[in-house]
């Protein structure tokens, strides 16, 4: 994997302000003791350069200069020859423009070409070692929406910061232990009981889903009655572990029709099972931070900037499920990751601060452990918000909306935003066959190339056999300048944990693809342009391709 071409001239423009601002301060033109820390970078829009650079507004005050006049004397020391730059201009209070030469984007196609599968990826990351936790829902329902967006998200960015070059492990913490599993126990009892003809109440915090009447259904075909006169505790604890593996096994098998695969699926039971959560306890009691009131043990979480203190032992003698995530935590960092992301939803917000401060409690990087907090979902159908579902009695679950749009659809349209944003998912749209739905516009462009290539007479030339200073309409140039920033997208998203950058990458890159198609023939008679043509498309293709892939989206050939 070559360093990234766009990075590589960066460099070139930051090298050239360097010597041009070392020339300026020799000639007496310029006085300042260090340069300050400014960045190269892409504009916004074409028309302000291919890059712009801030020295100059950040060297005024030292220099003792209008800004403006800074960038005038850096622009007078530039090189006047040579093939880097085409133009350069000053904007606004100092900012200074760089035009390069096309020639550098004769550069970029060979590389696409040649890399294949594998344009975009870096080792920028260098290996290091990140754990991503995400959706970890309580394993006693179906699959919401916030799940399905947290699903997405969570196996998109870690699919590009794989791509990043960082050794990324994805992990569901199986959340079967505590209050909801005790809960949950007693909900199918008393569908047990109910099914099987006897009247007994339901408990006002049960879970009602038709699902859980399912489940229980499947039980009694399987061993009818004998559980009824079995002790209490054996009769719920046989309930809730052959419930726990239907359901288990129903989340694992949607969210692999969502295309995600887990590395390692952690019990919370296993937490207590090994007596990690007594020891986490006991630490941090050594560390003089837990503290007994009204029978109950509880962390001084108000130490790390939270509003009151929080219970990490009940008075009953059973450990919160802050004590077992505080465990489950430290059991994370024990095992090497120097860097933990959690993906929850933004109801877990209070969470945040007493996790951090727990974990600074106890001699982890509290800066170490992430949490990307994730708005809601609303659904909407012909306008209106849609609210129930047949199957849960509460919620569209994650398997009917797969269903209804497909995994490639939801997928998109779930990472389009950021986490932080709310998102509208419209059903329509998210089916419709046009170019208003975003997943689609991006597919057909990746079919439309494939069916030119079918229909082409020419094997798709190696870049060796092209001559890439043939393609010079401005629709080819900004097709392979867009081409050229995909390593460069990848490293932002994995830095900024914004994976929907690449959403809007993608159906940029597929509306340069199709305003080029509708301005460039690329079968033309002329033999060696239709070489370039070919090979342009050709990595678009693998562009298109590659970024679909790292959004957890097929490339399909034809539509």
């Amino acid at each position: 994997m070559m360093s990234s071409i766009v990075e590589a001239k960066k460099t070139e423009v930051k090298e050239a302000i360097e010597k041009a601002l070392q020339a300026a301060q020799e000639a007496g033109q310029l006085s300042f003791q260090t340069l300050p820390a400014f960045v190269v970078e892409q504009p916004r829009e074409k028309v302000f350069g291919d890059f712009a650079a801030n020295v100059a507004m950040l060297l005024s005050k030292e220099a003792k200069m209008p800004p403006r006049r800074i960038a005038e004397i850096i622009v007078a020391h530039l090189p006047k020859e040579g093939p880097l730059f085409e133009k350069v201009e000053i904007a606004g209070p100092g900012f200074i423009n760089f035009y390069l030469g096309k020639s550098w984007l004769e550069e970029v196609l060979p590389v696409v070409l040649r890399e294949g599968d594998d344009y975009g990826k870096s080792d920028f990351g260098q290996g290091e070692k990140i754990q991503i936790e995400f959706v970890s829902a309580n394993p006693t329902g179906l699959l919401h929406m916030g799940n399905a967006r947290g699903a997405a998200l969570g196996d998109t960015l870690s699919n590009v910061l794989q791509g990043a070059g960082y050794d990324v492990t994805k992990e569901f913490y199986i959340n079967d232990a505590g209050n909801q599993i005790e809960n949950f126990g007693r909900s199918l009892e008393a569908r047990y009981f109910q099914l099987l003809g006897h009247d007994v109440p339901f408990p006002g915090e049960g879970y009602h889903g038709q699902d859980v009447i399912e489940t229980v259904q499947k039980i009694i075909a399987e061993v009818g009655d004998k559980y009824l006169t079995v002790d209490e505790d054996l009769r719920r604890e046989f309930l809730i572990q052959k419930a726990l593996e239907e359901k288990l096994t129903n989340i694992k098998n949607d969210l692999a029709r969502f295309g995600v695969e887990y590395d390692v699926w952690f019990s919370e039971q296993s937490l207590h099972d090994s007596g990690a959560i007594a020891r986490t306890i006991q630490e941090l009691q050594e560390r003089e931070l837990v503290y007994e009131k009204e029978g109950a043990l509880w962390l001084k979480t108000t130490a790390f900037g939270d509003e009151k203190d929080e219970v990490l032992v009940r008075s009953n003698g059973i450990p919160t499920y802050f004590a077992a995530d505080i465990a489950y935590h430290c059991n994370k960092f024990e095992r090497g990751f120097s860097k933990v992301i959690n993906i929850w939803g933004a109801d877990h917000h209070g969470h945040v601060a007493r996790m951090k401060g727990a974990m600074q409690a106890l001699g982890y990087d509290p800066d170490a452990l992430h949490v990307i907090l994730m708005q809601l979902v609303r659904l909407f159908r012909q306008g209106e918000i849609v609210r129930m579902s047949k199957r849960s009695g509460q919620y569209i679950t994650l398997s009917e909306l797969i269903d209804e749009v497909g995994k490639d659809a939801a997928r998109f349209f779930f990472v389009m935003r950021g986490a932080d944003s709310h998102l509208d998912f419209d059903l329509d749209l998210a089916k419709a066959e046009s170019s208003e739905n975003p997943v689609y516009y991006v597919q057909y462009a990746h079919a439309r190339v494939c069916s030119i290539l079918k229909a082409s007479v020419d094997e798709v030339p190696s870049y060796e056999q092209v001559d890439f200073s043939l393609l010079k309409e401005e629709a080819e140039l900004d097709l392979i300048r867009k081409i050229a920033d995909l390593p460069d997208e990848i490293v932002q998203a994995a830095v900024s944990y914004e994976p929907h950058h690449l959403t809007r990458y993608a159906h940029e890159l597929a509306s340069l693809f199709h305003s080029f198609y509708n301005s460039c023939r690329v079968l033309v008679d002329d033999v060696e342009l239709r070489k370039a043509r070919l090979a342009l498309i050709e990595a678009t293709r693998i562009t298109l391709r590659n970024v679909l892939r790292l959004l957890g989206v097929s490339a399909p050939e034809r539509m």
